[in-house]
């Protein structure tokens, strides 16, 4: 897990360091620094399925920090709460965890995106006598991919996302070549 939290600086340390301006300059221009909070943005997700016997729902709270104007870092947060019933047995999870993430931007509508996450899964199943719970797995993810962002007002973006797992943990629910795709809004004040 340290070689992919090393992949995942590497990536940070390119990114900043691959968006400084290459051209010299004699005069030396001073220009209005920006408050901290206006280089704070926010947002996050909000994810529901739900078919027949099948129910999920989950949650998932971003802050974010612009470090240049191309350049920014955050974290997120993630509840998912799922209950499963189209067998014969119910089976209900609870998973949870966290990630820290950078976005490059390659032009204002295009970005990069790198996010470690680290969550936590677990299952309960319902039998006719007794309930059978599983051991909780902690699952390393490393995201990679971009995303497309469009500003919708004054100080907010509509986004749509793709990320691929380049660790592919074997505890992993997902299928390896299935892309994390996403879509939200970010507000920054």
């Amino acid at each position: 897990m340290k070689k992919y939290f090393i992949i995942f600086i590497l990536f940070s340390f390119v990114a900043v360091n691959g968006q400084q301006d290459s051209t010299k300059s004699i005069a030396v221009t001073s220009s209005p620094q920006k408050s901290f909070s206006s280089k704070i943005y926010y947002g996050g997700g909000v994810g529901f399925n739900f078919w027949g016997d099948y129910f999920r729902i989950s949650f998932e709270p971003m802050a974010a920090y612009k470090i240049t104007p191309k350049f920014s870092a955050g974290v997120k947060l993630m509840y998912e709460y799922i209950n499963d019933s189209r067998s014969q047995y119910s089976s209900t999870y609870n998973n949870f965890g966290g990630s820290f993430f950078t976005r490059f931007r390659i032009i204002p509508l295009f970005y990069l995106h790198a996010e470690f996450a680290y969550y936590s899964y677990k299952y309960s199943t319902d039998f006719p006598n007794r309930t059978y719970e599983s051991e909780r797995e902690w699952v390393p993810f490393l995201l990679l991919g971009g995303g497309f962002s469009k500003q919708i007002g004054r100080n907010s973006w509509a986004y749509v996302q793709a990320l691929w797992d380049v660790i592919q943990d074997k505890n992993s629910p997902y299928n390896a070549s299935d892309p994390w795709i996403s879509v939200g809004v970010g507000i920054g004040f």
